[in-house]
Protein backbone atom coordinates (compact mmCIF):
# COMPACT_ATOMS: atom_id res chain seq x y z
CA UNK A 1 0.00 0.00 0.00
CA UNK A 2 2.79 2.12 0.76
CA UNK A 3 4.25 1.93 -2.56
CA UNK A 4 1.23 2.36 -4.53
CA UNK A 5 0.74 5.48 -2.63
CA UNK A 6 4.77 6.54 -2.96
CA UNK A 7 3.71 5.59 -7.08
CA UNK A 8 1.34 7.78 -6.64
CA UNK A 9 2.96 11.13 -5.53
CA UNK A 10 5.75 10.68 -7.62
CA UNK A 11 3.62 10.12 -10.79
CA UNK A 12 1.90 13.74 -10.00
CA UNK A 13 5.08 15.56 -9.63
CA UNK A 14 7.33 13.88 -12.92
CA UNK A 15 6.38 16.52 -15.14
CA UNK A 16 7.83 19.06 -12.58
CA UNK A 17 11.11 16.39 -12.74
CA UNK A 18 11.37 16.94 -16.24
CA UNK A 19 11.81 20.61 -16.55
CA UNK A 20 14.12 20.95 -13.70
CA UNK A 21 17.35 22.42 -15.12
CA UNK A 22 20.19 20.25 -14.82
CA UNK A 23 23.65 20.41 -13.89
CA UNK A 24 26.51 20.71 -17.12
CA UNK A 25 28.55 17.50 -16.97
CA UNK A 26 31.92 17.22 -17.08
CA UNK A 27 32.66 14.74 -19.31
CA UNK A 28 31.19 16.50 -22.62
CA UNK A 29 30.05 13.50 -25.27
CA UNK A 30 33.07 13.45 -27.85
CA UNK A 31 30.32 12.12 -30.57
CA UNK A 32 26.82 12.65 -31.77
CA UNK A 33 26.64 8.85 -30.56
CA UNK A 34 27.13 7.21 -26.65
CA UNK A 35 27.41 3.98 -25.55
CA UNK A 36 25.38 3.32 -22.39
CA UNK A 37 27.13 0.62 -20.40
CA UNK A 38 24.05 -0.15 -18.71
CA UNK A 39 22.15 -1.68 -21.69
CA UNK A 40 25.27 -1.72 -24.02
CA UNK A 41 23.73 -0.22 -26.68
CA UNK A 42 24.93 2.83 -28.81
CA UNK A 43 22.60 5.45 -29.27
CA UNK A 44 21.87 9.14 -30.29
CA UNK A 45 23.66 11.67 -27.72
CA UNK A 46 20.89 13.91 -27.11
CA UNK A 47 18.90 10.77 -26.35
CA UNK A 48 21.19 9.15 -23.59
CA UNK A 49 21.49 12.89 -22.55
CA UNK A 50 17.76 12.99 -21.28
CA UNK A 51 18.44 9.64 -19.68
CA UNK A 52 21.20 10.83 -18.06
CA UNK A 53 18.98 14.12 -16.77
CA UNK A 54 16.21 11.97 -15.35
CA UNK A 55 18.35 10.23 -13.38
CA UNK A 56 19.67 13.29 -12.10
CA UNK A 57 16.32 15.19 -11.65
CA UNK A 58 15.76 11.61 -9.69
CA UNK A 59 18.00 12.16 -7.07
CA UNK A 60 17.42 15.69 -7.02
CA UNK A 61 13.70 14.93 -6.40
CA UNK A 62 14.08 12.25 -3.85
CA UNK A 63 16.59 14.89 -1.86
CA UNK A 64 14.36 17.70 -1.97
CA UNK A 65 11.03 16.05 -0.66
CA UNK A 66 12.28 12.61 0.63
CA UNK A 67 9.90 10.77 -1.35
CA UNK A 68 11.14 7.29 -3.25
CA UNK A 69 10.88 6.96 -6.67
CA UNK A 70 11.08 3.83 -8.16
CA UNK A 71 13.26 2.59 -11.20
CA UNK A 72 10.02 2.01 -13.03
CA UNK A 73 8.45 5.18 -13.01
CA UNK A 74 12.05 6.80 -13.70
CA UNK A 75 12.33 4.10 -16.88
CA UNK A 76 8.77 5.26 -18.06
CA UNK A 77 9.24 8.72 -17.91
CA UNK A 78 12.30 8.80 -19.60
CA UNK A 79 11.50 6.48 -22.12
CA UNK A 80 8.52 8.74 -22.99
CA UNK A 81 10.84 11.60 -23.14
CA UNK A 82 12.92 10.31 -25.76
CA UNK A 83 10.02 8.83 -27.71
CA UNK A 84 8.21 12.03 -27.78
CA UNK A 85 11.75 14.17 -28.76
CA UNK A 86 12.16 11.47 -31.69
CA UNK A 87 8.34 11.80 -32.99
CA UNK A 88 8.75 15.78 -32.86
CA UNK A 89 12.29 15.72 -34.62
CA UNK A 90 10.68 13.26 -37.16
CA UNK A 91 7.67 15.19 -38.09
CA UNK A 92 9.09 18.79 -38.03
CA UNK A 93 11.97 17.38 -40.43
CA UNK A 94 9.03 16.01 -42.56
CA UNK A 95 7.39 19.61 -42.46
CA UNK A 96 11.19 21.02 -43.05
CA UNK A 97 11.59 19.08 -45.68
CA UNK A 98 8.18 20.10 -47.93
CA UNK A 99 9.25 23.67 -46.79
CA UNK A 100 12.62 22.92 -48.76
CA UNK A 101 11.36 21.56 -51.66
CA UNK A 102 8.70 24.76 -52.02
CA UNK A 103 11.40 27.54 -51.28
CA UNK A 104 13.59 25.92 -54.01
CA UNK A 105 10.64 24.73 -56.75
CA UNK A 106 10.61 28.45 -58.07
CA UNK A 107 14.37 28.33 -58.36
CA UNK A 108 14.41 24.89 -60.31
CA UNK A 109 11.46 25.57 -62.52
CA UNK A 110 12.76 29.32 -63.38
CA UNK A 111 14.59 28.32 -66.99
CA UNK A 112 11.14 26.76 -68.01
CA UNK A 113 8.68 29.49 -66.78
CA UNK A 114 11.04 32.20 -68.50
CA UNK A 115 10.43 30.35 -71.77
CA UNK A 116 6.66 29.58 -71.19
CA UNK A 117 6.16 33.06 -70.27
CA UNK A 118 8.66 35.35 -71.73
CA UNK A 119 10.26 36.43 -68.83
CA UNK A 120 13.34 39.01 -68.60
CA UNK A 121 15.80 38.58 -66.23
CA UNK A 122 14.59 41.63 -63.57
CA UNK A 123 11.23 39.80 -63.82
CA UNK A 124 13.18 36.64 -63.17
CA UNK A 125 14.44 38.59 -59.68
CA UNK A 126 10.97 39.70 -58.54
CA UNK A 127 9.59 36.13 -59.03
CA UNK A 128 12.24 34.69 -56.95
CA UNK A 129 11.81 37.39 -54.37
CA UNK A 130 7.49 37.44 -54.75
CA UNK A 131 7.86 34.21 -52.30
CA UNK A 132 10.72 35.19 -50.01
CA UNK A 133 8.67 38.51 -49.14
CA UNK A 134 5.74 37.06 -48.17
CA UNK A 135 7.82 34.58 -45.35
CA UNK A 136 8.69 38.45 -43.80
CA UNK A 137 4.75 38.94 -42.43
CA UNK A 138 4.33 35.20 -42.08
CA UNK A 139 7.36 34.63 -39.99
CA UNK A 140 5.91 38.00 -37.56
CA UNK A 141 2.23 36.55 -37.29
CA UNK A 142 3.43 32.87 -37.38
CA UNK A 143 5.72 33.65 -34.17
CA UNK A 144 3.69 36.21 -32.30
CA UNK A 145 0.88 33.75 -32.55
CA UNK A 146 2.42 30.58 -31.19
CA UNK A 147 2.83 32.33 -28.23
CA UNK A 148 -0.94 32.73 -27.73
CA UNK A 149 -2.33 29.63 -29.15
CA UNK A 150 0.88 26.90 -29.41
CA UNK A 151 3.37 26.09 -31.50
CA UNK A 152 1.34 22.96 -33.19
CA UNK A 153 -1.53 24.62 -34.09
CA UNK A 154 0.24 27.58 -35.80
CA UNK A 155 2.16 24.75 -37.30
CA UNK A 156 -0.65 23.15 -38.88
CA UNK A 157 -2.73 26.14 -40.58
CA UNK A 158 1.33 26.68 -41.88
CA UNK A 159 1.41 23.83 -43.54
CA UNK A 160 -2.08 23.85 -44.70
CA UNK A 161 -1.72 27.35 -46.32
CA UNK A 162 1.21 26.51 -48.53
CA UNK A 163 0.27 23.39 -49.65
CA UNK A 164 -2.99 24.72 -50.97
CA UNK A 165 -0.82 28.11 -52.79
CA UNK A 166 1.65 25.26 -53.80
CA UNK A 167 -1.03 23.82 -55.81
CA UNK A 168 -2.42 26.79 -57.12
CA UNK A 169 1.10 27.90 -58.37
CA UNK A 170 1.24 25.43 -61.15
CA UNK A 171 -2.06 26.63 -62.10
CA UNK A 172 -1.06 30.48 -63.18
CA UNK A 173 -1.21 30.95 -66.70
CA UNK A 174 0.55 34.82 -66.55
CA UNK A 175 3.17 36.48 -64.31
CA UNK A 176 1.11 39.21 -62.33
CA UNK A 177 -0.89 35.87 -60.93
CA UNK A 178 2.25 34.14 -60.53
CA UNK A 179 3.90 36.94 -58.39
CA UNK A 180 0.94 37.64 -56.03
CA UNK A 181 0.55 33.38 -55.26
CA UNK A 182 4.25 33.42 -54.53
CA UNK A 183 3.56 35.99 -52.22
CA UNK A 184 0.76 34.45 -50.60
CA UNK A 185 2.60 30.69 -50.63
CA UNK A 186 5.31 32.62 -48.79
CA UNK A 187 3.02 33.62 -45.61
CA UNK A 188 2.25 30.18 -45.14
CA UNK A 189 5.80 29.24 -45.25
CA UNK A 190 6.46 32.16 -42.97
CA UNK A 191 4.57 30.87 -40.55
CA UNK A 192 5.94 27.39 -40.13
CA UNK A 193 9.70 28.19 -39.61
CA UNK A 194 9.64 29.76 -36.11
CA UNK A 195 7.39 27.02 -35.24
CA UNK A 196 9.35 24.22 -36.64
CA UNK A 197 12.40 25.97 -34.54
CA UNK A 198 10.75 26.39 -30.92
CA UNK A 199 9.71 22.99 -31.11
CA UNK A 200 12.56 21.14 -31.87
CA UNK A 201 14.25 23.57 -29.49
CA UNK A 202 12.05 22.84 -26.66
CA UNK A 203 11.65 19.21 -26.99
CA UNK A 204 15.21 18.62 -25.75
CA UNK A 205 17.20 19.26 -23.38
CA UNK A 206 18.80 22.98 -24.07
CA UNK A 207 22.58 21.43 -24.02
CA UNK A 208 21.28 19.41 -27.29
CA UNK A 209 19.60 22.31 -28.47
CA UNK A 210 21.87 23.10 -31.91
CA UNK A 211 21.71 19.49 -32.75
CA UNK A 212 17.84 19.33 -32.05
CA UNK A 213 17.14 22.38 -34.48
CA UNK A 214 19.81 21.08 -36.87
CA UNK A 215 18.21 17.40 -37.57
CA UNK A 216 15.10 19.95 -37.86
CA UNK A 217 16.67 22.31 -40.47
CA UNK A 218 18.48 19.49 -42.16
CA UNK A 219 15.67 19.01 -44.03
CA UNK A 220 15.06 22.20 -46.09
CA UNK A 221 18.33 21.50 -48.13
CA UNK A 222 17.27 18.18 -48.59
CA UNK A 223 13.61 19.43 -50.09
CA UNK A 224 16.13 21.26 -51.82
CA UNK A 225 17.46 17.66 -53.50
CA UNK A 226 14.21 16.69 -54.00
CA UNK A 227 13.21 19.68 -56.49
CA UNK A 228 16.12 19.42 -58.30
CA UNK A 229 15.73 15.50 -58.83
CA UNK A 230 12.32 16.38 -60.12
CA UNK A 231 13.73 19.20 -62.41
CA UNK A 232 16.32 16.54 -63.80
CA UNK A 233 13.29 14.29 -64.64
CA UNK A 234 11.36 16.31 -65.74
CA UNK A 235 11.27 16.81 -69.77
CA UNK A 236 11.13 19.20 -72.00
CA UNK A 237 11.05 22.80 -71.44
CA UNK A 238 7.67 23.39 -70.88
CA UNK A 239 7.46 20.60 -67.79
CA UNK A 240 7.76 22.64 -64.67
CA UNK A 241 4.38 22.43 -63.23
CA UNK A 242 5.04 18.88 -61.78
CA UNK A 243 7.62 20.31 -58.64
CA UNK A 244 4.59 22.83 -57.71
CA UNK A 245 2.15 19.16 -57.58
CA UNK A 246 4.25 17.41 -55.48
CA UNK A 247 5.30 20.37 -53.13
CA UNK A 248 1.58 20.90 -52.68
CA UNK A 249 0.38 17.27 -51.87
CA UNK A 250 2.85 16.88 -49.71
CA UNK A 251 2.34 19.41 -46.54
CA UNK A 252 -1.78 18.38 -47.12
CA UNK A 253 -1.00 14.64 -46.96
CA UNK A 254 1.49 15.46 -43.49
CA UNK A 255 -1.14 17.77 -41.53
CA UNK A 256 -3.29 14.99 -40.73
CA UNK A 257 -0.17 12.87 -39.09
CA UNK A 258 0.80 16.51 -36.93
CA UNK A 259 -2.86 16.54 -35.81
CA UNK A 260 -2.46 12.97 -34.06
CA UNK A 261 0.74 12.62 -33.10
CA UNK A 262 2.92 16.20 -32.95
CA UNK A 263 2.77 17.15 -29.27
CA UNK A 264 2.93 21.08 -28.50
CA UNK A 265 5.79 21.83 -26.31
CA UNK A 266 5.24 20.90 -22.50
CA UNK A 267 7.96 23.73 -22.33
CA UNK A 268 5.64 26.45 -23.73
CA UNK A 269 2.56 24.73 -21.76
CA UNK A 270 4.12 25.05 -18.84
CA UNK A 271 5.53 28.03 -18.90
CA UNK A 272 2.30 29.60 -20.22
CA UNK A 273 0.25 28.11 -17.80
CA UNK A 274 -1.71 26.09 -20.59
CA UNK A 275 -1.61 29.37 -22.49
CA UNK A 276 -3.82 31.08 -20.20
CA UNK A 277 -0.92 33.93 -19.73
CA UNK A 278 -0.89 36.94 -21.63
CA UNK A 279 2.03 37.05 -23.97
CA UNK A 280 4.66 40.07 -22.86
CA UNK A 281 4.34 43.12 -25.30
CA UNK A 282 6.71 42.60 -28.34
CA UNK A 283 9.29 45.54 -27.10
CA UNK A 284 9.55 43.92 -23.71
CA UNK A 285 10.18 40.94 -25.34
CA UNK A 286 12.68 42.06 -28.23
CA UNK A 287 14.07 44.54 -25.77
CA UNK A 288 13.32 44.29 -22.41
CA UNK A 289 15.96 43.44 -19.88
CA UNK A 290 19.48 42.55 -21.47
CA UNK A 291 18.12 41.02 -24.78
CA UNK A 292 18.55 44.38 -26.77
CA UNK A 293 21.86 44.52 -28.22
CA UNK A 294 21.83 40.45 -28.48
CA UNK A 295 18.40 41.00 -30.81
CA UNK A 296 20.31 43.69 -32.67
CA UNK A 297 22.92 41.13 -33.47
CA UNK A 298 20.74 38.14 -34.17
CA UNK A 299 19.20 40.77 -36.81
CA UNK A 300 22.46 41.59 -38.50
CA UNK A 301 23.63 38.07 -38.76
CA UNK A 302 20.31 36.96 -40.36
CA UNK A 303 20.07 39.54 -42.84
CA UNK A 304 23.35 38.92 -43.74
CA UNK A 305 23.43 35.48 -43.82
CA UNK A 306 19.81 35.02 -45.86
CA UNK A 307 21.32 37.42 -48.75
CA UNK A 308 23.71 34.82 -49.86
CA UNK A 309 21.73 31.77 -48.99
CA UNK A 310 18.81 32.95 -51.15
CA UNK A 311 21.11 34.46 -53.88
CA UNK A 312 22.21 31.32 -54.05
CA UNK A 313 19.18 29.34 -53.80
CA UNK A 314 17.00 31.84 -56.65
CA UNK A 315 20.20 32.21 -58.92
CA UNK A 316 22.25 29.14 -58.99
CA UNK A 317 20.87 27.13 -61.61
CA UNK A 318 20.79 29.98 -63.99
CA UNK A 319 23.90 31.42 -63.34
CA UNK A 320 25.18 27.86 -63.98
CA UNK A 321 23.03 27.47 -66.94
CA UNK A 322 24.69 30.56 -68.29
CA UNK A 323 28.30 29.68 -67.78
CA UNK A 324 27.55 26.84 -70.38
CA UNK A 325 26.11 23.71 -68.38
CA UNK A 326 23.83 21.79 -69.66
CA UNK A 327 20.03 21.10 -68.34
CA UNK A 328 21.41 17.71 -66.46
CA UNK A 329 24.32 19.52 -64.92
CA UNK A 330 22.64 22.47 -63.52
CA UNK A 331 20.26 20.03 -61.50
CA UNK A 332 23.64 18.15 -60.65
CA UNK A 333 25.23 21.46 -59.33
CA UNK A 334 22.07 22.17 -57.39
CA UNK A 335 21.77 18.86 -55.74
CA UNK A 336 25.81 19.20 -54.67
CA UNK A 337 24.82 22.68 -52.67
CA UNK A 338 21.87 21.06 -51.15
CA UNK A 339 23.51 17.59 -50.25
CA UNK A 340 26.47 19.74 -48.64
CA UNK A 341 23.83 21.90 -46.88
CA UNK A 342 22.04 18.75 -45.33
CA UNK A 343 25.56 17.85 -44.18
CA UNK A 344 26.42 20.87 -42.87
CA UNK A 345 23.96 21.45 -40.99
CA UNK A 346 23.87 18.23 -39.01
CA UNK A 347 28.16 17.97 -38.34
CA UNK A 348 28.34 21.87 -37.70
CA UNK A 349 24.94 21.68 -35.32
CA UNK A 350 26.45 18.46 -33.60
CA UNK A 351 29.73 20.82 -33.11
CA UNK A 352 28.17 23.74 -31.28
CA UNK A 353 26.87 21.13 -28.54
CA UNK A 354 30.58 19.98 -28.45
CA UNK A 355 33.21 22.32 -29.31
CA UNK A 356 33.94 25.65 -28.31
CA UNK A 357 31.02 27.68 -30.38
CA UNK A 358 33.26 30.64 -30.96
CA UNK A 359 35.51 28.48 -32.51
CA UNK A 360 32.48 26.53 -34.81
CA UNK A 361 31.60 30.06 -35.81
CA UNK A 362 34.55 31.44 -36.81
CA UNK A 363 35.09 28.45 -39.23
CA UNK A 364 31.35 28.35 -40.29
CA UNK A 365 31.80 32.01 -41.33
CA UNK A 366 35.66 31.17 -42.84
CA UNK A 367 33.91 28.37 -44.83
CA UNK A 368 31.14 30.28 -46.26
CA UNK A 369 33.87 33.05 -47.38
CA UNK A 370 36.31 30.20 -48.92
CA UNK A 371 33.69 28.01 -50.97
CA UNK A 372 32.30 31.48 -52.11
CA UNK A 373 35.23 32.70 -53.50
CA UNK A 374 36.03 29.29 -55.07
CA UNK A 375 32.56 28.88 -56.64
CA UNK A 376 33.39 32.12 -58.57
CA UNK A 377 36.03 31.02 -60.29
CA UNK A 378 35.49 27.65 -60.59
CA UNK A 379 36.38 26.91 -64.48
CA UNK A 380 34.44 23.59 -65.18
CA UNK A 381 31.34 21.25 -63.57
CA UNK A 382 33.18 18.97 -61.50
CA UNK A 383 34.70 22.30 -59.74
CA UNK A 384 31.63 23.96 -59.80
CA UNK A 385 29.88 20.91 -58.27
CA UNK A 386 32.65 20.50 -55.70
CA UNK A 387 32.41 24.35 -54.68
CA UNK A 388 28.79 24.03 -54.54
CA UNK A 389 28.91 21.07 -52.14
CA UNK A 390 31.16 23.38 -49.61
CA UNK A 391 28.89 26.27 -50.23
CA UNK A 392 26.11 24.70 -49.23
CA UNK A 393 27.86 23.05 -46.17
CA UNK A 394 28.81 26.41 -44.73
CA UNK A 395 26.22 28.90 -45.96
CA UNK A 396 23.25 26.52 -45.26
CA UNK A 397 24.63 24.93 -42.21
CA UNK A 398 25.30 28.21 -40.75
CA UNK A 399 21.92 29.66 -40.85
CA UNK A 400 21.08 26.31 -39.39
CA UNK A 401 23.31 27.28 -36.23
CA UNK A 402 21.67 31.16 -36.20
CA UNK A 403 18.38 29.57 -35.53
CA UNK A 404 19.47 27.29 -32.88
CA UNK A 405 21.67 30.39 -31.42
CA UNK A 406 18.62 32.71 -31.63
CA UNK A 407 16.52 30.34 -29.65
CA UNK A 408 18.40 30.16 -26.74
CA UNK A 409 18.10 33.86 -26.49
CA UNK A 410 14.51 34.16 -25.55
CA UNK A 411 13.07 32.62 -21.94
CA UNK A 412 10.04 29.64 -23.47
CA UNK A 413 7.11 31.61 -23.62
CA UNK A 414 8.93 34.58 -25.57
CA UNK A 415 10.48 31.44 -27.54
CA UNK A 416 7.52 32.57 -30.92
CA UNK A 417 7.68 36.19 -31.05
CA UNK A 418 11.24 36.61 -30.40
CA UNK A 419 12.97 33.44 -33.49
CA UNK A 420 9.46 35.16 -35.60
CA UNK A 421 11.19 38.62 -35.25
CA UNK A 422 14.29 37.22 -36.12
CA UNK A 423 13.40 35.16 -39.29
CA UNK A 424 11.02 38.22 -40.65
CA UNK A 425 13.87 40.53 -40.40
CA UNK A 426 16.27 37.72 -42.04
CA UNK A 427 13.52 37.54 -44.99
CA UNK A 428 14.51 41.06 -46.01
CA UNK A 429 17.85 40.12 -46.50
CA UNK A 430 16.32 36.95 -48.58
CA UNK A 431 14.17 39.68 -50.57
CA UNK A 432 17.35 42.09 -51.22
CA UNK A 433 19.62 39.11 -51.98
CA UNK A 434 17.91 38.05 -55.84
CA UNK A 435 16.91 41.83 -56.30
CA UNK A 436 20.10 42.77 -56.05
CA UNK A 437 21.43 39.92 -57.78
CA UNK A 438 19.08 40.32 -60.67
CA UNK A 439 19.86 43.89 -61.01
CA UNK A 440 23.81 43.20 -61.51
CA UNK A 441 23.13 40.88 -64.00
CA UNK A 442 20.85 43.24 -65.95
CA UNK A 443 23.90 45.68 -65.65
CA UNK A 444 25.62 43.37 -67.38
CA UNK A 445 27.65 41.73 -64.60
CA UNK A 446 29.60 38.58 -64.74
CA UNK A 447 28.67 35.56 -62.75
CA UNK A 448 31.85 35.63 -61.01
CA UNK A 449 30.85 39.45 -60.39
CA UNK A 450 28.08 38.46 -58.53
CA UNK A 451 29.29 35.85 -56.52
CA UNK A 452 31.96 37.87 -55.45
CA UNK A 453 29.51 40.45 -54.40
CA UNK A 454 28.31 38.26 -51.56
CA UNK A 455 31.87 37.98 -49.80
CA UNK A 456 31.52 41.64 -47.59
CA UNK A 457 28.38 40.46 -46.72
CA UNK A 458 29.51 37.14 -45.07
CA UNK A 459 31.97 39.24 -42.96
CA UNK A 460 29.22 41.72 -41.76
CA UNK A 461 27.28 38.54 -40.58
CA UNK A 462 30.44 37.02 -39.00
CA UNK A 463 31.03 40.25 -37.32
CA UNK A 464 27.36 40.11 -35.63
CA UNK A 465 27.39 36.25 -34.83
CA UNK A 466 30.69 36.33 -33.01
CA UNK A 467 29.72 39.41 -30.81
CA UNK A 468 26.40 37.87 -29.71
CA UNK A 469 28.31 34.81 -28.78
CA UNK A 470 29.39 37.06 -25.84
CA UNK A 471 26.04 37.74 -24.68
CA UNK A 472 24.27 36.23 -21.91
CA UNK A 473 21.33 33.27 -22.75
CA UNK A 474 18.10 33.06 -21.69
CA UNK A 475 19.31 29.64 -20.34
CA UNK A 476 21.91 31.12 -18.05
Amino acid sequence: MQRVETRLIASRHMDSLAGIEPVRRRHACKDSRQTDPRHGNTEPAFLLRNRKTTQFNKDHYVKRTGTLISNEDVAATAASRESGAFVTLALCFAVALLEGLDLQSVGVAAPRMAHEFGLSVAQMGLAFSAGTFGLLPGALFGGRLADRIGRKRVLVISACLFGLLSIMTALVSDFSTLVIVRVLTGIGLGGALPNLIALSSEAVEPRSRSTAVSVMYCGIPFGGVIASVIGVLSAGDTEWRHIFYVGGAGPLILVPLLLVFLADSKAFTQASHDGRAKPAPVGEILFGGTRGLSTVQIWISYFCTLIVLYFLLNWLPSLMAASGLTRAQVGYVQIFFNVGGGIGALCIGMLMDRVRSGVVVAGMYVGIIASLAALSMAPGFAALAASAFFAGMFVIGGQSVLYALSAAFYPTAMRGTGVGAAVAVGRIGSVVGPLAAGQLLAMGRSSSTVIGASIPVTLIAAAAALLLLRRPRADH
